[in-house]
């Protein structure tokens, strides 16, 4: 029997996903929480998290990275977001799985599976944006170019992006000029539409 912890802010959505997981013959929940911290101190011992990205506190992508540095249970990633950015963040962070919350329940009951034997899994749509970020190597941004688009798109200045980066203003802009190439555009706000249409950030 495979325990999952649910790590989900909503509790609707943890209602749902328990009562889904708990008719599996393989699989039980036997905890929940509705922040990252939460997936850090489970009361029982569990063999896969169940994990949303963003949530108040500490979010599931930080919450994946303390786990997999402290060699606690494989996560797995059921979201929303299916941004290039989210998805490269929580593998690097050690996720094992990334699943969207529109996944068939089958599909559900295979990733937890997957996930507690050490086996990754990815929902389709998922493995097709990363297929697509590998096949073209030399468009590939950097994980510190996505950043540096995801905080410009929130309107921050190059000085601000230094100081919240702690690098230097030049720095920022030698990347910014390396974003544009790759993106093929002049400005800021044409790498900032380009990155949303590709779903980058």
């Amino acid at each position: 029997m495979i325990r999952v912890m649910l790590i989900d802010d909503h509790p609707v959505v943890r209602a749902g996903l328990r009562t889904i997981l708990d008719d599996f013959a393989d699989i039980t929940v036997v905890a929940e929480g509705a922040t990252g911290q939460a997936a850090l101190a489970p009361a029982e011992e569990v063999d896969v998290v169940v994990m949303d990205i963003q949530m108040p506190g500490m979010d599931g992508i930080t919450a994946a990275r303390k786990l997999s540095e402290a060699g606690g249970p494989p996560v797995l990633i059921l979201t929303t977001y299916d941004t290039e950015a989210d998805i490269v963040a929580a593998i690097e962070a050690g996720a094992l799985g990334y699943l969207l919350k529109d996944a068939p329940e089958h599909m559900l009951h295979d990733a937890v599976i997957a996930t507690a034997d050490g086996r990754r899994t990815l929902s389709p749509e998922v493995a097709a944006a990363l297929m697509e970020r590998v096949g073209k190597p030399q468009q590939m941004l950097s994980v510190r170019e996505i950043e540096i688009l995801q905080a410009l798109s929130t309107g921050a200045s190059n000085k601000k992006l230094a100081k919240s980066l702690f690098i230097s203003e030049a720095t920022v802009k030698t990347h910014l000029v390396h974003i544009y190439q790759k993106l093929g555009v002049e400005n800021r706000t044409a790498a900032i539409n380009i990155a949303r249409e590709r779903r980058l950030i």
